[in-house]
């Protein structure tokens, strides 16, 4: 019974840990102006964070972070009906790493037909 119960507030902990990393990757999102363009769930001038999360996986994070670093373009052109490049970011490459994972976790969303 003991070892059920520190099983079960190490899982609690673990949880509580990953609510708050997110919450503070949301935060570093809205810190660096990522919102102004994106948002989860829709478009604003930039594809949603949930299309990015089923188009990418974690073996593109590299890739993305460099995006996200570099600025880059023409990917979303198609769907979105217009080729707006992603500027620049003034991020870390390990800040750039962080919002990659963070958008990767997000719920996976259909691209609206």
């Amino acid at each position: 019974m003991k070892a059920i119960s520190v099983s079960l507030l190490v899982a609690a902990g673990l949880l509580s840990a990953g609510v708050a990393q997110a919450a503070d990757e949301s935060a570093l999102a809205k810190q660096k102006g990522c919102l102004a363009c994106h948002a989860p769930d829709k478009k604003v001038v930039g594809p949603a964070y949930g299309w990015i999360a089923k188009k990418y996986t974690a073996a593109d994070t590299a890739k993305l972070a460099e995006k996200v670093q570099k600025g880059g373009g023409g990917v979303w052109a198609k769907q979105l009906g217009a080729a707006i490049p992603m500027p620049a970011n003034n991020v870390t490459p390990d800040e750039a790493k962080r919002l990659v994972t963070w958008l990767l976790s997000l719920p996976k969303l259909d691209y609206p037909k």
